[in-house]
């Protein structure tokens, strides 16, 4: 068995990269799915709702059929799950109004969120506060005190396999909470976030963050899709995400192929998109990874 319920933060721990599988448009959310998915070689799925249907009917079954098509290889009940959030993080209020998004998202039993177009810090205050519950104390004083309420206990517990009582103390974000098993992640995607980039990757509770060159090239006027190496306005920003991520210690999240990943993990990266697993394979050979797949 692992060592932790979320595989994605025993590997971040240990400095491993990890590697994601799953659309950010929407993706198959049924129990057949789920079972299929239970052995996948990616370390997390995403599911992105950002821009795919906020289904929750489907990612409850989805999340049963990873249960009941696991154990994975590495010993986990599932692969770890993060969705895509719908909300924009422009700023405290609008992530305020919709917090049940975050409190119907967790309920399912995932394993943490990504809140997508984050543009200020009071923005990503009030969306770690909602997935927080309020008797979880660290770091209130910036933060301020958990508004996620008890109801999603009964629903998120058995995917996780604890009782509800465990599930009141282990769903809180990590590293802010040491065995807190919620990943919690930000994508600054626009000049304004760019700007904020400091202050947003300061607060306390997040685990990773990721520049969004697609929606960040676009507000820049590229209508194309910009890969690296970028025009020098978004190298610049990518140059203040990834410093800032530094800065406070969290995993920076970057795309990555099988010619690049080697070059990307010695600079530091350590989420990997691509939804390719030769990446992977060559990657966790590089770092000389343990965890089975």
């Amino acid at each position: 068995m692992g060592s932790r319920l979320n595989r994605a933060i025993e590997l971040l721990e240990a400095d491993q990269a990890i590697y994601y599988d799953g659309p950010h448009t929407g993706h198959v959310l049924t129990y057949d799915q789920g079972r299929a998915d239970a052995q996948t070689w990616a370390d997390y799925i995403n599911v992105g709702m950002e821009h795919g249907a906020f289904d929750m009917t489907g990612l409850e079954e989805y999340m049963r059929g990873l249960l009941d098509g696991g154990p994975t290889r590495s010993g986990h009940l599932t692969p770890t799950v993060i969705v895509e959030a719908p909300v924009n993080g422009t700023d405290g209020p609008n992530v305020a109004f919709n917090a049940w998004q975050f409190r119907q998202i967790l309920a399912r039993g995932v394993h943490g969120i990504l809140l997508c177009q984050a543009e200020s810090a009071d923005a990503v205050r009030e969306f770690v506060r909602a997935c927080r519950f309020p008797h979880n104390k660290a770091g209130v004083d910036t933060l301020g005190t958990g508004s996620r309420g008890r109801g999603s206990e009964p629903t998120a517990a058995p995917i996780w396999a604890v009782s509800q009582q465990e599930y009141f103390n282990l769903a809180d974000p990590w590293p802010l909470n040491p065995t807190g098993e919620l990943l919690l992640g930000v994508k600054i995607e626009s000049p304004a976030g760019v700007a904020n980039a400091d202050e947003i990757l300061a607060m306390p509770g997040l685990g990773f963050a990721e520049l969004g060159p697609g929606d960040l090239g676009l507000s820049l006027g590229y209508t194309t899709l910009q890969r690296r190496p970028y025009p020098p306005e978004m190298e610049a920003a990518r140059a203040k995400v990834f410093g800032a991520c530094k800065k406070n210690k969290l995993a920076f999240l970057e795309g990555a192929t099988p010619e690049t990943i080697a070059k990307s993990l010695d600079e530091g990266v350590r989420v990997i998109s691509g939804h390719n697993p030769e990446t992977a394979k060559v990657g966790r050979a590089h770092q000389k990874r343990i965890m089975p797949v």
